[in-house]
């Protein structure tokens, strides 16, 4: 099994070393062994590991759901369906904020509408609109 330094792993695993001595401190990454020098070496399986990060928050995972997975797809207990709860629950956190982001676009749509833009900033209903006590409440 090949061994690898942190900017080997970096190069091939597609991120900088501050990621990888970020996931470290995170313990998304076992601490690697070290040289007598001092340098990391890493296993060759930790550019999977990276790549597996990397793809889970690219789906909108956060660091402590892949925490979480990493520990299913190592334990030879667990089941593709724990897997499977997990990725529903994020699925229905993502329709939550497609749900969020058309309201604040309908929103917006209606202030960008309501405004003539010639007209001072004082009587901007944007500005009014945002200073207004229950802004962050108003649903439409």
């Amino acid at each position: 099994m090949s061994r690898l330094t942190i900017g080997e792993l970096a190069k091939r695993a597609g991120v900088n070393r501050e990621t990888i001595r970020y996931y470290e401190r995170r313990r998304l990454l076992a601490r690697p062994a070290r040289t007598m020098a001092g340098y990391r070496i890493f296993p060759e399986d930790a550019v999977d590991r990276l790549r597996f990060i990397r793809h889970a928050q690219a789906l909108g995972f956060t660091l402590e759901e892949i925490r979480e997975l990493l520990g299913l797809r190592l334990d030879e207990r667990s089941s593709c369906e724990q897997v499977r709860a997990r990725a529903t629950r994020k699925l229905a956190d993502v329709d939550a904020k497609i749900a969020a982001l058309r309201r604040i676009r309908r929103v917006l749509g209606r202030l960008v509408r309501a405004c003539e833009a010639r007209r001072p900033t004082a009587r901007c209903p944007i500005l009014e609109s945002l200073g207004a006590p229950d802004a962050r409440r108003r649903k439409e």
